[in-house]
């Protein structure tokens, strides 16, 4: 018999756009009612470079919560060529900082004021070694002669695994990981404890034939962009295994209609309205609905050195239909991963 209820410590999602303005006060209520604490992605305009700067934006969210919720957003720095090792290390202290996040310049969304050379941070990755800060990575090479669905692999080839070698005792966390490679990878590394990966929803969920599914689907196109079935599969097997290295991100990241739905479209989807449900889909196809809080509400915690949840969470095989649009106060909307769709499983809440 179908299991018909599932309760879990409430999970924690390790990486999450919120935007800011607007798009934040309207999208940041979907993860604070499902997770009690959040990485946040600091890839704003301008971005949260300094711990000013993300002290700031941590005031902001805290403003835009909902009366009453509870919700702890960990926030990172946003690493470029200029950043201040000191200013990091002081950060941190404070505790603003959980982590700092490098993307690789012009590799995905408000990344152009990224990283253009690693040797420009040597200073800076020597300080996040010495204090035990956890380098977030957006694993993808920008090199115009690297295939897109190639990207990923390269990178760890390239440029991972050589930054590991030259510091021995960096913690890093490999980003919305989508490939074999990734899945290998991290697990070559598992016995020192110090590489993780997360994975999201919807690459548990779609592979690269379901963006030209009857036609080109700009909601499904995302960075790193979603890849053969085979890998695929392998995250899921990832996902389901229960080993600690895997964890939770959402990699939610809302962008309005218009600016999916256009000439130049923009890379992101929007899983934060059924984060959880999603989940729960990919773990019951696969047969392991009992793994779910592992891979949700503990490995995650362990990785970074925080207590895990006491507080209980129901998923109810009700169902949902997933909201057709979230609108914005400009006229404009974002657009659900799998909109207007009927899920299996429900969010209930608290226990």
């Amino acid at each position: 018999m179908p299991t018909p209820r599932l309760v879990l410590r409430r999970p924690d999602d390790w990486h999450v756009h919120l935007r800011d303005g607007a798009m934040l006060a309207a999208v940041l209520p979907f993860t604070a009612r499902q997770f009690g604490r959040a990485i946040i992605m600091p890839n704003l305009k301008p971005p949260a470079a300094t711990a000013a700067d993300a002290a700031a934006y941590r005031d902001r969210i805290l403003a835009a919560l909902p009366a009453g919720v509870e919700f702890t957003p960990l926030m990172t720095a946003y690493l470029t060529d200029a950043t201040d090792p000191d200013d990091l290390a002081a950060g941190a202290a404070a505790g603003i900082f959980t982590a700092a996040k490098l993307y690789p310049a012009n590799a995905t969304t408000n990344s152009a004021h990224g990283v253009t050379d690693l040797n420009r941070i040597a200073r800076v990755l020597e300080r996040m070694a010495e204090i035990g800060l956890p380098l977030l990575i957006h694993g993808e090479v920008t090199d115009g002669n690297v295939d897109i669905f190639d990207r990923e692999a390269v990178f760890i080839d390239r440029t991972l695994a050589p930054l590991l070698e030259r510091h021995p005792t960096l913690r890093v966390v490999l980003e919305h990981a989508t490939t074999q490679e990734a899945v290998d990878f991290v697990r070559a590394h598992a016995d020192s404890g110090r590489v993780g990966a997360t994975i999201t929803a919807h690459h548990l969920l779609i592979n690269r034939s379901h963006i030209f599914q009857g036609g080109i689907r700009p909601h499904l196109y995302c960075l790193p962009i979603a890849k053969r079935e085979k890998h695929r599969r392998a995250l899921v097997e990832a996902a389901i295994s229960g080993e600690g290295p895997f964890f939770l991100g959402t990699d939610t990241a809302p962008h309005p209609v218009t600016a999916k739905e256009s000439a130049c479209g923009c890379a992101g989807c929007f899983t934060a309205a059924t984060a959880l449900e999603l989940y729960a889909e990919a773990f019951e196809e696969a047969g392991a609905l009992d793994k779910l809080e592992a891979f949700a509400s503990l490995n995650g915690p362990r990785f970074y050195g925080l207590p895990v949840s006491e507080e209980q969470v129901v998923l109810e095989r009700s169902g949902t239909v997933v909201l057709d649009l979230v609108t914005l106060p400009d006229g404009d909307a974002v657009l659900p991963f799998r909109s207007g769709e009927k899920l299996s499983w429900r969010f209930m809440g608290a226990v």
